[in-house]
């Protein structure tokens, strides 16, 4: 049994992402922690209720921080929309939030049953930093973390060389890789890596069910953006591919266990996820580096989240 937080800045695709978890069998997600990113958090909030209401699901879910620890938020909703979820018109849900605290949610449930819970986090890592600088043992008591974010070899999607999630809070991302002996990490060029193409597309959108048509409904404009920026037909599923890692590790077909750190300044390199593939550092590996993936298996992944 995979029992998951999922942390997330939800936008677009953590929604896909989260209907996936859903449709996964083994898997109970615990609670969803929410954090400023894609969006505002208070949207990113809102948005992880609309999806409840699609899966008609009762998790309970805990609004985080609102900013990063240091830099002014730079949100995406260029991409995702001014609600995040494509600017569609998905009516706000009834549902309501946990009164604690995101952070206090995290130590309260980790330290509850230490061992036994994964955190999947699809956004910055600004509140498991924190719940991880207030209880620094925190790292041994998650089963595995797994992350969406970075840009290994420098080929960033945000500021040159780094990846949205983890330019948004590096300081954030620094703390991480600095104090937890192990993180998976899915970045942003092993998912261009497994994009999904038209035949794909075309599968997805042909399935009949409320959650794909939800799906199909919020990714309009991403799709359109994505055809300007690439030219053709394609979509990107970023945070779907994290918790495939995360709940089907046999989907992994490759991957490089290194150590990673988070580049904190520089005009071009603030946010790099700076990875030492020759090991001439001598810093402990830190980072199960996701490199390749099992692409038809992945479309089956989310095609199962989907029916």
């Amino acid at each position: 049994m995979n029992r998951i937080i999922i942390d997330t800045d939800a936008g677009v695709d953590d929604a896909q992402a989260i209907l996936t978890a859903f449709g996964h069998k083994g898997t109970k997600i615990e609670a969803f922690t929410t954090v400023s990113g894609n969006v505002d958090v208070e949207k990113t909030t809102a948005n992880v209720l609309k999806v409840l209401d699609v899966v008609e699901q009762d998790v309970p879910v805990y609004k985080g921080c609102s900013a990063p620890m240091v830099a002014e938020p730079e949100h995406a909703s260029y991409v995702h929309g001014v609600d995040g979820l494509g600017d569609c018109g998905i009516p706000a849900s009834k549902r309501k939030i946990e009164d604690k605290p995101a952070v206090q949610a995290i130590l309260d449930l980790v330290n509850t049953e230490p061992g036994e819970l994964s955190i999947v986090a699809l956004g910055p890592l600004t509140n498991i930093a924190i719940a991880t600088m207030l209880d620094p043992d925190l790292p041994e008591k998650v089963k595995e973390l797994t992350i969406m974010g970075g840009a290994v070899t420098g080929k960033g999607n945000t500021h040159v060389s780094a990846e949205f999630n983890i330019y948004f809070d590096p300081e954030a991302a620094r703390i991480i890789f600095d104090r937890w002996p192990m993180v998976r990490v899915v970045d942003w060029e092993v998912t261009m890596a497994t994009g999904l193409g038209p035949k794909d597309i075309q599968r997805l959108d042909a399935i009949n069910t409320p959650k794909a048509a939800f799906v199909k409904k919020i990714y309009v404009n991403t799709r359109k953006f994505l055809k300007e920026v690439f030219q053709r037909e394609m979509m990107f599923a970023a945070d779907a591919l994290a918790m495939a890692a995360a709940l089907d590790p046999s989907l992994i077909k490759r991957k490089e266990v290194k150590h990673l750190t988070v580049e904190l300044s520089g005009s071009a390199t603030r946010g790099q996820t700076v990875v030492d593939w020759m090991g001439m550092g001598g810093g402990e590996t830190n980072a199960e580096i996701i490199m390749e993936v099992d692409q038809p298996g992945f479309v089956q992944f989310i095609a199962n989240g989907l029916n």
